[in-house]
C-alpha cells in the first residue's frame, strides 16, 4: 500500500515538478528526486538524492556541510550550495550523482547557503559574506557554461548576512533576505545582536534596488523566502532577542502591499519557539507551509485567510517543499512524512527515507 501510494505521488511530482528538463534529455525518471544535504552518523557530509519510495539515487560524499539545493533549469545538475561559513559548493550530475565541479568561493567571501539560476541557465546568483567588511551582502554572480561555473562578478545585496534569495514571476527581479547579522570569515559567532539591519530586498538582476523593507522587531533576522505565482512573498524569520519577547516570525508581502507579518495565533508563535527554518508555497491549494525545528512543529495556513489548517508534532522537522497534493518534509531525528492537504482534515503518511540527519532544506525534481 505505501509503495502504491509513493507510487502516485511521484507520478502527480513529474507534472509539476521538473520533468521540461528531463525531457530535453529524454530522460523521465520513474519517480521524481528529492534533493537534500544529509549527514551519516559519523559526521560525514553527503548531497543525497532519492526517490519517494525510499530507493537512494546516489549520496554524494562531500567535504563540507551544504544546506539548499538549486537545479538547473534545462540540464539534469544541481547545485548543493555550502552552509554558512562554508566556502564549497558542489555540482551535481542528478543522473548518476557525479560530483562535477567543486566551486570554491573567492578570497574574502564564504556561502550563505542559497543560490539560484537565472531561467535561461547561464548565470547562478549566490548569497555570500565580504569578511574584509563582515556581513556586507553580495551576490555572487556566475557563468554557466560546458557544465562548470565560473565566477564572473558580484552584486550587492543593499544589506547584511544575505540568506535566501528567490525570482518574482517574472523571471528578472529578485527578492533576498538579508539577515542583517555581521559574522567574520569561517565564524557563526553574530557580531551585532545590538545593532542588527534585518531587510527584504526587491532588485534588478544588474544590481539595481528597487525596495527594501524590514519588519518592527530589529532583532529578527529575515532568513527563509518562498514565493508564489501570483508574486506574494512569504518570509520566514529567527528572533535572535530574548525568549519570551514577541516576534512575528512568518511575514507575507503581497504584490503592491507592504512586508507585514502574517496573522499566526499566539498559541502557534509560541510553539515556533522564534524560529523557523523553512518555508514552502503551494499555488494550487493556495496554502503556505513552515518548518519549526526548534519546537518541532510544522505547520500549514491558508494563504489568503490565514486559518490554521495543520499544527502538528514534528522532531527537528527540516526541510518542506511542495507537490500535487499537498507537502513533503523532512526531519533532522524523525521519519520523513507527506501530508495531504486536499481535504478538510489534512492527513499524514510516512515516506520509506531514511529517518533523521537531514538538513534544513529539500527540492523535489
Amino acid at each position: 500500500m505505501l509503495r502504491r501510494h509513493a507510487l502516485t505521488l511521484g507520478s502527480v511530482l513529474l507534472g509539476t515538478l521538473g520533468l521540461g528538463a528531463w525531457k530535453l534529455f529524454g530522460h523521465q525518471p520513474e519517480e521524481p528526486l528529492l534533493l537534500s544535504a544529509r549527514d551519516d552518523g559519523d559526521g560525514n557530509h553527503y548531497a543525497v538524492g532519492y526517490r519517494l519510495d525510499g530507493t537512494r539515487a546516489f549520496a554524494t560524499r562531500v567535504a563540507q556541510r551544504c544546506h539548499d539545493i538549486v537545479e538547473h533549469p534545462q540540464q539534469p545538475l544541481a547545485l548543493f550550495v555550502a552552509r554558512r561559513p562554508g566556502t564549497e559548493s558542489y555540482l551535481i550530475d542528478l543522473r548518476d550523482g557525479r560530483l562535477l565541479q567543486t566551486i570554491v568561493s573567492r578570497p574574502d567571501r564564504h556561502f550563505y547557503g542559497h543560490a539560484v539560476f537565472h531561467r535561461g541557465g547561464e548565470w547562478l546568483y549566490a548569497t555570500e559574506n565580504d569578511t574584509r567588511d563582515p556581513g556586507r551582502g553580495v551576490l555572487g554572480v556566475y557563468r554557466f557554461q560546458g557544465e562548470r561555473l565560473m565566477h564572473d562578478h558580484e552584486l550587492p545585496t543593499h544589506g547584511l548576512g544575505p540568506h535566501q534569495l528567490a525570482w518574482l514571476p517574472d523571471g528578472e527581479t529578485l527578492v533576498v533576505a538579508n539577515g542583517g547579522i555581521r559574522t567574520e570569515a569561517e565564524s557563526r559567532v553574530e557580531m551585532n545582536l545590538d545593532a542588527m539591519e534585518p531587510s527584504l530586498v526587491l532588485m534588478r538582476r544588474d544590481g539595481t534596488l528597487l525596495s527594501k523593507e524590514s519588519l518592527p522587531q530589529q532583532m529578527n533576522s529575515i532568513r527563509h523566502l518562498a514565493v508564489a505565482a501570483d508574486g506574494t512573498v512569504l518570509a520566514g524569520q529567527q528572533y535572535m532577542g530574548e525568549p519570551g519577547e514577541h516576534a512575528d516570525l512568518l511575514a507575507i508581502k503581497r504584490p503592491g502591499e507592504a512586508l507585514q507579518a502574517f496573522p499566526v495565533d499566539e498559541e502557534q508563535r509560541l510553539a515556533m519557539n522564534q524560529y523557523t527554518a523553512s518555508v514552502a508555497v503551494h499555488d494550487a491549494l493556495r496554502l503556505v507551509a513552515v518548518t519549526a525545528p526548534r519546537g518541532n512543529r510544522f505547520f500549514v495556513w491558508d494563504l489568503d485567510s490565514g486559518a490554521l489548517r495543520l499544527d502538528a508534532p514534528l522532531p527537528d522537522c527540516a526541510g518542506v517543499g511542495a507537490v500535487k497534493d499537498g507537502f513533503v518534509v523532512t526531519s533532522g531525528q524523525g521519519r520523513c512524512r507527506f501530508y495531504d492537504c486536499r481535504g478538510a482534515q489534512i492527513t499524514m503518511q510516512p515516506l520509506e527515507l531514511p529517518a533523521g540527519l537531514w538538513d534544513n532544506h529539500l527540492r523535489l525534481v
